[in-house]
């Protein structure tokens, strides 16, 4: 008895995790057909292309981390301190980098 509901609880979790993954996948693949009709089709003007371009770079990544990560802004706190915190480093290396380049640039020239 205890070992059916452990394995009727088991496939049940299974296609609760492959429902997410396979929603995931799509909306990935949607996202990234859209931010390629953008570029290939040069619909919009370029600088309204680049921001609808880092939109949908921002929306899949929470795609991914939603899907594909499991994490979601109620659960699993301890990760999504540690992701924030990550990001928060990598953006403070990125645009320190961007803004020495950007000086040395004007100093150059």
């Amino acid at each position: 008895m205890t070992q059916e509901i452990t394995s009727e609880a088991s496939v049940e979790s299974h296609r609760h995790d492959f429902r997410t993954y396979c929603i995931g996948g799509v909306l990935a693949l949607m996202l990234t057909g859209i931010a390629f009709w953008l570029v290939a089709f040069g619909i919009l003007a370029p600088f309204e292309r680049l921001a609808a371009v880092a939109v949908l770079a921002v929306v899949q990544i929470v795609v991914h981390f939603r899907y594909f990560m499991h994490i979601s802004w109620r659960s699993h706190r301890d990760d999504l301190q540690l992701i924030l915190f990550t990001s928060l480093i990598l953006f403070l290396m990125v645009a320190g980098t961007i803004w020495i380049l950007y000086n040395l640039h004007g100093r150059m020239m």
